[in-house]
């Protein structure tokens, strides 16, 4: 099956595009554009590969679905376009990361520019129907999404993981942590993000050991 990918991750995934699941979740997919409103915009549910390309990507964070309303979603976690209004959970990030690097917080919620230095914002499903959360989860993405996380972890050294909540942990259980470094601390919603997310010095813990390897530190 042709996809539509950028091309390091389009050879890197190759195997998932010739496989059952994927032919499945493909037409499941373009079935649910075709009734109605799915975020993100069909060009856009490949956008966090897109962006971020395999032999760029240096910290990996981890969400759970797009945003489902309107206007939200572009295909990379916890980012809305710009001119949108910040979700509860980037009003969160944006805190933590000015409270840890003493940075102001930006004017937009669009993280292309996050995408662009190397953080792959891999949403574990990649479309959702409109106001309806969770309504494409187990329809094939969770293992398309694992396959990305595996060939990421087997063929990259020295990546940040940053695991935001249970699931985003559970999803990656088999990291090898001797080769990269994984940092876990509940997810940054209004439910849990006084229970750890805040003061998690996640962001300056990255910089910290991509430096250390020899690498280009991110500008958050």
């Amino acid at each position: 099956m042709d996809v539509r990918i950028e091309e390091g991750w389009k050879h890197k995934l190759a195997p998932e595009f010739a496989k059952q699941y994927f032919e499945t979740l493909t037409h499941f997919v373009k079935e649910e554009y075709s009734k109605g409103p799915i975020y993100p915009p069909a060009k856009l549910i490949f956008n966090a590969f897109d962006l971020c390309p395999f032999e760029k990507v240096k910290v990996v964070i981890i969400g759970q679905d797009p945003y489902h309303g309107p206007g939200q979603a572009h295909g990379l976690c916890f980012s809305v376009p710009d001119g949108i209004e910040f979700p509860p959970s980037l009003v969160n990030i944006f805190k933590e990361i000015s409270d840890d690097l003493h940075a102001v917080a930006p004017a937009s919620g669009n993280l292309e520019r996050w995408a662009q230095q190397g953080v792959l914002l891999l949403n574990a499903t990649l479309t959702v129907k409109a106001h309806q959360a969770g309504s494409h989860q187990n329809k094939g993405w969770e293992q398309f999404t694992d396959a990305a996380i595996r060939v990421l972890n087997d063929e990259k050294e020295h990546l940040v993981f940053m695991l935001w909540g249970s699931y985003a942990q559970r999803k990656c259980e088999f990291i090898d942590r001797q080769r990269h470094l994984v940092l876990q601390s509940p997810h940054p919603s209004p439910l849990s993000a006084y229970r750890g997310f805040f003061g998690n010095g996640h962001f300056s813990k990255a910089n910290a050991y991509l430096s250390e390897n020899g690498l280009e530190p991110i500008n958050w």
